[in-house]
């Protein structure tokens, strides 16, 4: 519908107006005089007064040219907000019985203008109507969508110009309201990190030569449990400090340490209250694919927390102590946290936060076991907490550590067929002890040792790493080769005492 001539006068040289316009545009409203109405293709009773007669559909007398000038020029009325879709067919509409009668008639719903539609033409004519008000009504449709879209823009733009806060929460409000559910990762960081500590060592020469290392409260009384060669170098003549998350540093001594085991026990010399000792897990209740939390200060970086799992369970590891002294052995808990020079002496936890064994080694491309200044690559070593807490309480006790034994010398270098019992023992001693354990099993020189309890031994270090798991006293099936021919003995385990 076209709407370019509203509000704008007819030019006065058109006497009439058009016969039958092909698509009527909004009809303006209908002039004064009663004349200027057509009836409609099938009039209705007008809703007049009962004497009122009705006209029947004839051919309306032109008005006097006057009178059609008039009419041609009055302003056309503005149009209806909305049309309506009976536009598109006219309705019957009343006409006075003759020109000059004493009332006006109502004016029609919507007036026709021009001359009558004859009944024939009408039905091709009436779908380009319907058509035309169906996309009017539709347009009038998203006219008004788009108004009460625009209108509720508009209004809730204008709320958010009064003031209305915000639905989104700045990162300084988060944790008030966040909270780590207890077995989370954050949450036994947390609760485990204030009992780990980091620990500068410093040797007594003239170049204070030393390394730093990680411990962890071990009781009440100040003792850190660590491992040796994070201490070695201070050992004699040294200077240690033990440092707190908090920043709180404290001096402290060597109560005794181990080189086998690689373990050691400080003290701090003025241990503060209220200290709390992790707590200490069943290495032996450990499974392959159980979750592990590493804490540590590697390369310094103290405080450091890294996860993974249990790779791998009594895994035959042989490590120096970082001073060019023996080496030790252990049965390790492997590990695929991340683990770096400044791990040493670290705990390692399980998914509840217990100590289920203390950080010792790591496996570095090239560099073979124990600590260097190479990085990780998945494969970190623990000694396991149960051995490591024997030890820590021989060594609180007498401050030298205690070690089984089965009285026989093996080779440490071949590996594969099991631990061979060397031929003679260092110094050209005896490589079975005389009436040790060894010889009264009936164990001799020469004799391979394939398996220690449930354990396959392939190796002299396997072997010495297995006997360690054990304490003095305790009895050991050994199975054995001897000329092609295999056989089983039951050990009971001696002991050593002290480093030799």
């Amino acid at each position: 519908m076209s709407t370019e001539n509203e509000g704008t006068a007819v030019p006065a040289d058109h006497p009439v107006a058009p016969s039958t316009p092909s698509t009527p545009p909004t009809p303006p409203t209908p002039p004064t005089t009663p004349s200027a109405s057509v009836p409609a293709a099938e009039p209705a009773p007008a809703p007049t007064p009962s004497d009122a007669p009705t006209v029947a559909q004839s051919p309306v007398p032109e008005a006097p040219p006057a009178q059609a000038q008039a009419q041609a020029q009055a302003p056309a009325p503005a149009p209806a907000p909305a049309p309506e879709p009976t536009a598109t067919v006219p309705t019957p509409t009343p006409t006075p019985a003759a020109a000059g009668a004493g009332w006006p008639p109502p004016p029609p719903t919507v007036p026709a203008w021009g001359a009558p539609l004859p009944p024939a033409p009408a039905a091709p004519a009436a779908p380009r109507r319907r058509t035309g008000g169906l996309v009017a009504a539709v347009l009038v449709a998203a006219l008004v969508a788009g108004g009460i879209g625009g209108g509720i823009g508009y209004w809730a733009a204008q709320r958010g110009d009064e003031g209305v806060s915000s639905t989104t929460v700045s990162s300084g409000e988060a944790p008030a309201s966040f909270k780590r559910e207890p077995g989370t990762v954050a949450a036994v960081a947390a609760k485990a990190l204030p009992s780990v500590v980091t620990i500068q060592a410093k040797s007594g020469g003239s170049q204070g030569e030393g390394g730093t290392g990680t411990g962890f409260v071990y009781d009440q009384e100040g003792h850190i449990v660590t491992n040796n060669h994070v201490v070695a170098s201070a050992a004699d003549g040294g200077t240690l400090s033990v440092t707190f998350p908090d920043g709180k540093s404290y001096d402290a001594e060597v109560v005794g340490r181990a080189e086998g085991y690689d373990v050691a026990v400080l003290k701090l010399t003025n241990a503060p209250k209220g200290l709390k000792p992790l707590p200490l897990g069943d290495s032996d209740k450990v499974a392959v694919g159980d979750s592990t939390i590493a804490i540590g200060a590697p390369f310094g970086l103290s405080n450091t927390v890294t996860t993974g799992i249990i790779s791998a369970k009594n895994r035959p590891v042989a490590s120096g102590d970082g001073s060019g002294g023996s080496n030790s052995y252990m049965s390790a808990l492997q590990t695929d946290a991340s683990i770096n020079p400044g791990n040493s002496g670290g705990p390692l936890l399980d998914a509840s936060g217990a100590v289920i064994g203390i950080n010792s080694a790591i496996q570095s491309t090239g560099s073979g076991f124990g600590q260097s200044q190479a990085g990780s690559i998945g494969l970190g070593f623990a000694i396991p907490v149960n051995q490591a807490k024997n030890v820590a309480q021989q060594l609180i006790r007498t401050g030298r550590p205690v070690y089984p034994v089965i009285g026989a010398t093996v080779n440490m270098q071949e590996q594969g067929e099991g631990a061979t019992i060397a031929s003679q023992g260092s110094g050209g001693t005896p490589s079975v002890t005389p009436d040790g354990p060894a010889a009264k099993a009936g164990l001799k020189a020469g004799d391979v040792i394939t398996g220690f309890g449930d354990h396959q031994i392939d190796s002299g270090p396997s072997l010495i790493s297995e006997i360690w798991t054990h304490k003095p006293g305790d009895q050991v099936k050994i199975t054995y080769e001897r000329d092609g021919k295999t056989s089983t003995a039951t050990v009971t385990l001696g002991e050593r005492t002290g480093d030799s």
